[in-house]
This record gives C-alpha cells, structure tokens and sequence, in this order.
C-alpha cells in the first residue's frame, strides 16, 4: 500500500491549538472560542470539509482541462452537520459565476461523486493507532 498523504501535529502551550506538518506545509489547528480554544486555525472538521472542498475544486478542473473546457471560476462550500441522534451528513454546493448547461450540470455531479476524498468518505476505513 502506498502513502499519498501525511501530516503530523504537535501540541503548543495554549490549550487545544496544535501545529500542523505536512509536506513542506505548516500551519496552526484550533478550537473555536465556544469550545475552550482560541481559534487560532481551523479545527479538525474544517480540515475535513477543506478537504472535500478542494478534492472536488481540483478533480472539476482536472477533468475541464482534460475536455478541453471553461468551467470559469466557481467555488465549492461544504458543510458538515451534525443532529441530535449523532447522524452525520455533509452539503456540498458548487457555486459557478457562469450559468451551466443542464446536460453539463448532470456530468459535472457525476465528477463530484467520484473525487478521491469523496470516494474516502462514503468508503469504511481501518485506522489503525499506536502508541510509541
């Protein structure tokens, strides 16, 4: 099996904020104020919805280019809810600036069912801890 990802995380003074490593990347995590932190970073399911976020931003980009087309700009929100029965689910909404086709919304829903992370999170995974 192969890594295609890391990341390592070290405590700081200040509770809850830790500093993140990945790759050559380094950048704070947090809780929000609510929560006992200071909100210094983002907080484990903002990395998780950041994550989501921007696997679809690129795979849509990746696959215009590879049909040779302008998707213009748009973003991707995503939202990650929760209720009081513990049911998760996540929202995501790609925003264009330009008006799409209907055909071409259907196939770029398709693309967005079929980026990795998403392919990750509909997916069980082992996560397998240990200490040292």
């Amino acid at each position: 099996m192969s890594m295609i990802a890391s990341a390592t995380v070290q405590t700081l003074p200040e509770p809850w904020k830790g500093e993140v490593h990945s790759g050559r990347h380094q950048f704070l995590t947090d809780k929000p104020e609510q929560f006992g932190g200071h909100d210094t970073g983002p907080a484990p399911y903002d990395f998780l919805t950041a994550s989501l976020a921007s696997c679809t931003m690129i795979t849509l980009r990746m696959y215009a280019q590879h049909k040779e087309m302008d998707l213009g700009e748009f973003k991707v929100e995503v939202d990650f809810h929760i209720n009081h029965e513990q049911q998760e689910r996540i929202e995501r909404r790609v925003v264009f600036q330009q008006p799409v086709a209907q055909d071409l919304q259907e196939k770029l829903l398709n693309v967005c069912s079929k980026t990795p992370v998403t392919k990750t999170l509909l997916r069980s995974l082992d996560i397998h801890t240990m200490i040292l």
